[in-house]
């Protein structure tokens, strides 16, 4: 029964990918690293490239 809960769910969720806009799922990727840049740039010495890496990343895909 545990398996054919799990594939029910599986119409669900790709209906909810299929409609959701692209801007939402770019900025579902694109916050992460903007958020993890600004952490990691608090860190001395490497954190500056690493927060220009991330901030990088964010702008392509965003």
């Amino acid at each position: 029964m545990r398996i054919l809960a799990k594939f029910a769910l599986l119409p669900a969720l790709l209906l909810v990918v299929m409609t959701s806009s692209g801007c939402i799922a770019r900025k579902a990727v694109a916050v992460p690293l903007r958020v993890t840049g600004a952490v990691v740039s608090v860190v001395p010495v490497v954190g500056g490239p690493v927060h220009t890496v991330a901030d990088g990343a964010a702008e392509v895909v965003d």
